[in-house]
């Protein structure tokens, strides 16, 4: 569930926290409110169909003597088709494409099929509405200034609710300060794991092929 909460996370704020199309008055400035981050990505955010990006996956945990490092490719298309494709150090598929997950490990002859719909429908409540009200009932929120990733905003999300926060206690994102796209995303478990997914030469409304989201291409 850890990659899906990322990808559906990806998929809301690709419709959200999107591209720059012009001068706001909303745009926050260092130390300005979450409240006008969270509106520009909305006002922006309307005219994103496509996304691609490349991306490396960090992993990190007590059990393992140095971080497992991934990195693949990523597609989105809205409202709600995913797919990341790790290409090193194994393929692998993970693809989200309406209400139903798979996951693809042939290395490890690994075929998984489940219904996410429910999951998915609570994060797109969060983040679909344009205040950022739904979002704060469900999780406190930091807005903090960046000193290692300088060119972001740092949201940390940290769910007020005892049954995810067992399993995931916060939430970090950067967003890009010029382009309000999602730089990175950090999973944290309360085990002391950490989950991290930067993203790297973000192209918007680009022409998908017709077998992006097939597993079996």
């Amino acid at each position: 569930m850890a990659v899906f909460a990322a990808l559906a996370l990806i998929a809301a704020l690709s419709a959200g926290s999107s591209a720059q199309s012009g001068p706001s008055s909303s745009s926050p400035s260092a130390g300005g409110s979450f409240d006008a981050l969270y509106r520009r990505g909305h006002q922006t955010g309307a005219g994103i169909k496509t996304l691609t990006a490349r991306f490396t996956e960090t992993t990190t945990s007590s059990l393992l003597t140095r971080p497992l490092v991934a990195s693949g490719t990523l597609a989105v298309q809205r409202p709600s088709r995913v797919v990341l494709r790790y290409t090193d150090p194994e393929q692998r598929i993970v693809l989200i494409d309406g209400e139903r997950m798979t996951m693809s490990w042939p290395s490890r002859n690994i075929r998984q099929v489940s219904n996410v719909s429910s999951a998915q429908g609570r994060i797109q409540k969060y983040l679909a509405s344009e205040s950022a009200d739904e979002l704060r009932r469900q999780f406190d929120i930091e807005l903090r200034d960046q000193r290692d990733r300088t060119e972001t905003y740092e949201v940390g999300l940290i769910p007020k609710r005892k049954q995810i926060r067992e399993t995931t206690p916060r939430l970090d994102l950067w967003i890009d300060r010029s382009s309000f796209l999602l730089s990175a995303i950090r999973l944290a478990f309360a085990n002391g794991d950490t989950k991290t997914m930067a993203f790297e030469d973000v192209a918007l409304n680009v022409v998908l092929d017709a077998d992006t989201f097939s597993v079996d291409r």
